[in-house]
């Protein structure tokens, strides 16, 4: 593994204290994982990047299931290993199939594969597929997934999700992180 583009502050930082320490109550014993130890070279940037993140992993009503799908296939979309390998097991978590995580390899497959995946996680990767390679939805794919969720702030929460992975994936792979 290549070492990342730039230093990552030390895992023992504690200033700017409360921004150290929101990150360390996002993180499973307080640990510091390596995207943090590289947003944190840029506390401004880092404080809303926290912020957000808190919110799509602690507080959307989404279904864990479907954001980390979402978060997944959004990795795999943008050649983000590091993402998918901390997302995968949050995925099996909440009730995703180590089958599912497979298909992603081949995503274009998987969008359209109803033996692993529902109406609405097809219709998730699809919005996935299009948001990350084109940006813009189709009206067929909004609608798939408009009409899968049927519930406004699900639908909000998913395009958000998607596109804030879109920027964490992103950062990861400029940055060569993992």
């Amino acid at each position: 593994m290549t070492p990342p583009r730039l230093p990552l502050v030390p895992p023992d930082i504690a200033e700017p204290g409360i921004l150290v320490d929101a990150f360390r109550a996002r993180r499973e014993g307080g640990v510091l994982n390596e995207a943090d130890r590289a947003i944190l070279n840029a506390p401004a940037f880092a404080r809303g990047w926290n912020e957000i993140a808190r919110a799509v992993r602690h507080e959307l009503s989404l279904s864990a299931t479907l954001r980390e799908l979402a978060i997944c296939a959004v990795g795999m979309l943008n050649g983000a290993p590091y993402e998918v390998e901390k997302h995968a097991p949050v995925f099996l978590a909440a009730g995703g199939r180590q089958e599912q995580l497979d298909a992603l390899s081949d995503i274009d497959a998987a969008a359209g594969n109803g033996t692993l995946f529902s109406v609405t996680e097809r219709a998730a990767l699809c919005l996935a597929i299009e948001m990350t390679r084109n940006v813009k939805v189709s009206d067929a794919t909004y609608g798939a997934i408009a009409e899968a969720l049927d519930n406004r702030t699900h639908l909000v929460e998913l395009i958000g999700t998607i596109a804030m992975y879109n920027m964490v994936s992103r950062v990861l792979v400029a940055l060569d992180i993992g």
